[in-house]
């Protein structure tokens, strides 16, 4: 028996897991829930749709989304939304998606507040959530968490993950931010935003880090300890970093397993768009799609990289999209995190990226920050334990 599932912000990212997530063979029956009433019957009109949507499944907001019958929620909305919107639906009985980050707000303790709120919610409320970090399901990180289980690194010495994202690179942040300001959500954060700038409480890019720290993390299988970074002050007096103390920070991190590791959060930068990582060990390292040993160095396809997917998933998902390169963006990493959630909630198991995950990717960066407003303070690491 499969689930049900609600698809809580169909805009521009949400739209790209709408059909991954209502084809999958474990879902029978999906709602729909945005602002945005044309948003919603975009899909509840397609043909595709008609066997597992019924249109009096769709919702105008949050609150009566949660007060259905529904197993599960997959939150997309706007990044400061997150961690009180999934907190709201698993108080209100769903197992919660929710896109990255945690949240993205300019007060770190606030941060690592709603970790705090988080991670206690889930355990009282039994219910299960999952993060949508990407880099959990790139080719490169399923490979080095396989040759990892395997003992193939040896002892981890050495990591390093960064997200290079200038402002006016392909993907234009001064575009993302100008079209979420336009959205209800957006007016009614321009005036949350404006209580930070009158405490003169400021971000960074630390503050939405999973992207770089979730590839290491979740290949070594430890948290960092202790961190000391120092940020990068914008000199040209843009405009969009007026409400940031650094537009680039980087981070040195000490790990539970001995290692260090290095993070890196740019969004000034003349270099196109990275999102990667690289780890050393004793015995085997892995860098740029290539594995190496002491003695040999071995180049990587995609295909090599990639885990398997269930045959009847595969066919579903082909059928939605009508294309054999269903996986989606980031990395082909879409197809899985819709897969890993669904078979996670139908079989009554907490997800690869739950929260105790989720908030480890997060509190790195939260501690970063405030490290490089202290100049580069050595702090200590929170951490909430394992699922």
């Amino acid at each position: 028996m499969g689930i049900s599932l609600g698809l809580v912000g169909l805009g521009a990212f949400g739209r790209e897991f709408a059909d991954l997530f209502m084809a999958h063979p474990l879902v029978d029956r999906i709602a729909l829930c945005d602002r945005d009433p044309q948003r919603m019957r975009a899909f509840a009109e397609k043909p595709s749709w008609q066997a597992k949507f019924n249109p009096r499944d769709m919702y105008p907001s949050l609150d009566d989304i949660c007060a259905g019958d529904l197993d599960a929620l997959v939150i997309i909305t706007q990044h400061w939304l997150h961690a009180p919107q999934a907190i709201q639906a698993m108080e209100a009985g769903k197992h919660v998606y929710s896109a990255v980050p945690v949240i993205s707000i300019p007060d770190a303790d606030e941060i690592l507040e709603w970790c705090d709120r988080l991670v206690t919610t889930v355990r009282r409320t039994g219910m299960h959530y999952m993060y949508g970090e990407t880099t959990y399901y790139r080719p490169e990180a399923m490979y080095c968490r396989r040759r990892a289980r395997a003992g193939d690194f040896g002892s981890f010495v050495y990591a390093e993950g960064e997200y290079f994202h200038d402002v006016d690179a392909a993907c234009n942040l001064r575009q993302v931010r100008q079209h979420r300001l336009a959205s209800p959500a957006g007016a009614e954060w321009l005036a949350v935003e404006e209580s930070y700038r009158r405490r003169g409480i400021k971000g960074g890019p630390m503050h939405y880090p999973t992207h770089s720290t979730g590839g290491p993390i979740g290949v070594m299988r430890a948290h960092p300890v202790k961190v000391c970074a120092w940020g990068y002050v914008n000199r040209t007096g843009d405009p969009y970093f007026a409400d940031d103390a650094f537009s680039n920070e980087t981070a040195l991190f000490q790990m539970s397993n001995g290692a260090t590791m290095r993070i890196c959060e740019y969004r000034e930068i003349g270099h196109p768009e990275r999102e990667t990582f690289r780890i050393y060990g004793t015995l085997g390292s892995f860098e740029n799609n290539t594995w190496t040993d002491k003695y040999t160095v071995t180049p990587l396809t995609i295909e090599e990289m990639r885990d398997p997917l269930p045959d009847e998933v595969v066919a579903a998902f082909r059928a939605a999209t009508g294309r054999d390169d269903f996986y989606g963006g980031h990395g082909g990493s879409h197809a899985y995190l819709v897969h890993e959630f669904v078979d996670a909630v139908a079989h009554d198991r907490t997800p690869a990226i739950n929260v105790w995950e989720a908030v480890r990717y997060m509190a790195a960066g939260a501690m970063a920050h405030k490290s490089a407003l202290l100049g580069g303070a050595v702090l200590d690491v929170p951490d909430w334990g394992d699922a």
